[in-house]
C-alpha cells in the first residue's frame, strides 16, 4: 500500500536552491546513531512523553528485532530488539525507491492513534541501513477535545498505514488481515487461486522475511506448510 503524503512543507533555509544539500550517507548503524541520538533526545525532551522516537537498524535485514535505540518506548510498548513495522518490511523489499514519509497515521496495538513520520538512511552504495521514525500520540489531544465537548474532525478517507506492536507476530497478523481484506473473503471460502493471491500479497510486503511466518500463514489459510511453500515457489518463478 502506498503511503499518502500530506502536502509537502517547504522549509526556510539559507541553502541555495540551485545547490541543494546532498543526502547524508552512513556506513554503519553506529555512525547513524551518533548523528540521530542527539536529535531523538532533543525532540522527545521538547515534545514530552507522548512523542516516541525510534532508530531501526536495517543493516542485517533481520527486521524481527530491528529497534536499535528508542526514546519513550512505553508509548507503543517497544524496547531495543523489538520488530520493525509493515512499512519497514516493505521498504527493504523495494529498496531502490524513496520511502521517506511524513505525517501518516499509525495505530498502537491497544488502539491509540498516532501521527508518524519516517526517514531512511543509506550508505554510499545506496543500500538502506537505518530508519528514524517519530510517533506522536494523539490520544491526549482527543481526550482534551472530548472534555470540551468539541467534535474532532475526522477524514474518512484517511486510512491507518501500519500497526505498531512489540510483537512481530502482531505485525505479521496485520499484513495477513490486509491481504485477506484485499481478496474480500474469509480464509475458509478461498479458492486455490485466491489463496495464491493472498500469498503473493504477503510476499510483496515482505511477510515471509519474518521467522516462522509460514507456520502462521498456513494455520490461518487452513493449508499445510508444504502447500504454502509450493505457492511461494510458483509465485517466485513467475
Amino acid at each position: 500500500m502506498a503511503v499518502e503524503h500530506d502536502a509537502e512543507i517547504a522549509p526556510s533555509t539559507g541553502l541555495s536552491t540551485r545547490h541543494p544539500a546532498a543526502e547524508p550517507t552512513f556506513e554503519t548503524i553506529d555512525e547513524v546513531a551518533s548523528f540521530a541520538l542527539p536529535i531523538m533526545r532533543a525532540v522527545c525532551a521538547a515534545v514530552g512523553n507522548q512523542c516516541e522516537m525510534v532508530l531501526h537498524d536495517l543493516t542485517s535485514r533481520e527486521l524481527d528485532h530491528s529497534v536499535y535505540a528508542i526514546y519513550n518506548g512505553a508509548l507503543t510498548g517497544r524496547t531495543v530488539g523489538s520488530p520493525s513495522t509493515r512499512l519497514g518490511f516493505a521498504a527493504i523489499r523495494d529498496e531502490a525507491n524513496d520511502h521517506d514519509a511524513s505525517g501518516y497515521h499509525s495505530l498502537t496495538h491497544d488502539g491509540r492513534e498516532l501521527r508518524s513520520s519516517s526517514v531512511y538512511f543509506r550508505n554510499r552504495a545506496g543500500r538502506l541501513i537505518a530508519a528514524l521514525c517519530i510517533n506522536h500520540d494523539l490520544s491526549p489531544l482527543q481526550f482534551a477535545m472530548a472534555s470540551l465537548q468539541s467534535v474532532m474532525a475526522r477524514d474518512d478517507a484517511t486510512t491507518t498505514q501500519q500497526l505498531i506492536s512489540p510483537d512481530v507476530g502482531t505485525v505479521l497478523e496485520s499484513m495477513l488481515e490486509e491481504a485477506l481484506d484485499a481478496v474480500g473473503k474469509p480464509p475458509a471460502m478461498l479458492s486455490k487461486s485466491e489463496r495464491i493471491r493472498v500469498i503473493a500479497l504477503l510476499e510483496q510486503r515482505g511477510a515471509f522475511d519474518i521467522k516462522r511466518s509460514v507456520d502462521m500463514v498456513a494455520g490461518r489459510l487452513a493449508v499445510s506448510k508444504v502447500t504454502v511453500y509450493g505457492y511461494l515457489d510458483e509465485i517466485r518463478t513467475r
